[in-house]
């Protein structure tokens, strides 16, 4: 199988701010995130990542984090690097 890359923001909500989702995502579905952007307040989360695994572990991955409650949308086109 091929690697891929996905660029993604994620918003999240107040409860999941403290909780290790993007570790526990890399771990469970062999996906490599590199942060590229984060702020992070009391209330909300957004994080900008760079996602880097086969397609079928990216798809996995995605849908966790959106099955935890963190809201995920595609960046098309370029980030400052």
């Amino acid at each position: 199988m091929a690697k891929a890359k996905r660029l993604v923001k994620l918003t999240f909500p107040q409860k999941l701010i403290k909780e290790p989702v993007i570790f526990m995502m890399a771990k469970k579905y062999d996906v490599m995130p590199n942060i590229r952007r984060a702020k992070v307040t009391e209330t909300i989360g957004e994080m900008v990542l760079e996602l880097d695994g086969e397609e079928k572990a990216l798809e996995q991955g995605i849908a966790y984090l959106k099955k935890t409650g963190v809201i995920v949308e595609p960046i098309v086109g370029d980030i400052v690097e």
